[in-house]
């Protein structure tokens, strides 16, 4: 992808932010109703609504490309994909809490090339592409800790967790300097800002993640899966992001444990 390529993307998809922005504004703290899907998650009229917006959008500019989204699935087209999560963190979304965001990345051949992170109840924006990573255009960075023990470590839910992943984050995260929890997306992008140094997770699909490779990455960050593997669309959901890869090493030894 030339820089040319990646700042046409980045803009398109900042106008599907905005998009995104302006729809979850109209719901939040509005909209309480939620169903539940086939896997017990909730879902509200506000993370149709804007999925399917994107999706119109995404269709009418680029109708040869593929689109993965968390409500609707997948609509095949060429090697070029966007994936979208209308809302990442629909529980936060229902409770009033104004961390959820929204996820729009860009991949090409399954590697994400351009990832957006979109918190609409705060204005803040996070942008990855080649090169670099902003927020709210301004540029954005990791921290750069190297030391575990100096890290201050973040995940979403102890629920997302089987008893034995528990315990390898468990002893993961005692070892930092403070540990804390929730955010859903929104802790990735207080790391590419240096806020914090860690984020290990599990449980999550391509459409939770795509998007925050880029962010991550291009801010200087280290982004993979319990392995040290690239994150794709076949990573099986187990997520570490660290601000150095000095930490990330300390991170994987613990996790492979």
């Amino acid at each position: 992808m030339t820089d040319m390529d990646a700042d046409l993307v980045a803009a398109f998809a900042a106008e599907l932010a905005d998009t995104a922005r302006t729809l979850a504004r109209a719901h939040f703290r509005k909209t309480t109703a939620f169903e539940r899907k086939a896997d017990e998650s909730p879902v509200t009229i506000a993370d149709k609504a804007i999925e399917a917006a994107l999706r119109a959008a995404i269709t009418a500019r680029f109708p040869g490309h593929a689109i993965l989204g968390e409500e609707a699935g997948l609509t095949r087209g060429d090697d070029h994909l966007w994936v979208v999560d209308p809302i990442d963190g629909t529980k936060s979304f229902i409770t009033g809490m104004p961390l959820f965001g929204a996820l729009i990345a860009f991949a090409r051949r399954g590697e994400p090339q351009v990832g957006v992170i979109e918190v609409p109840a705060l204005g803040e924006r996070w942008v990855g592409v080649p090169g670099r990573t902003t927020f709210n255009g301004e540029p954005a960075r990791v921290s750069g800790c190297g030391a575990l023990e100096d890290a201050r470590i973040y995940t979403t839910s102890p629920d997302f967790f089987t008893p034995d992943d528990w315990a390898l984050y468990d002893a993961l995260s005692r070892k930092g300097a403070m540990r804390r929890f929730g955010g859903d997306c929104y802790q990735y992008g207080l790391l590419a800002s240096g806020h914090c140094d860690l984020v290990v997770e599990t449980s999550l699909q391509p459409y939770d993640f795509m998007a925050l490779v880029p962010v991550v990455e291009n801010a200087g960050g280290v982004m993979t899966d319990w392995q040290g593997r690239p994150l794709g669309l076949g990573s099986d959901g187990k997520v570490v992001a660290a601000a150095s890869p000095a930490l990330h090493a300390q991170a994987m030894r613990h996790l492979s444990a």
